[in-house]
């Protein structure tokens, strides 16, 4: 394969990923109105701590265990950012 070649497949994947980030946020969105009527914290140490362990366990490589938490920890960041905006909104 040519470097071209390779790029158009991360180009594929970065499309692939841009709709996976944003159906991961809808559904954050979803939780997040749901632990406002119940009146629960948007923040839920234990639960992120689930999911960077989850992952880690998970993850094949070659991304090493830090490299899969920093990423989650980014996505979850964000989610909990978009949770808590919108349900000021509302």
């Amino acid at each position: 394969m040519t470097i071209d070649d390779l790029r158009v497949e991360i180009d594929t994947l970065d499309q692939e990923l841009l709709r996976i980030f944003n159906k991961r946020a809808a559904l954050a969105l979803q939780i997040g109105h749901l632990k406002k009527e119940l009146d629960l914290p948007v923040y839920n140490p234990q639960r992120e701590q689930f999911i960077f362990e989850k992952m880690q366990q998970l993850n094949p490589g070659p991304l090493d265990g830090q490299a899969i938490k920093r990423l989650f920890e980014r996505v979850i960041d964000e989610s909990r950012t978009l949770e808590r905006i919108k349900s000021k909104g509302r």
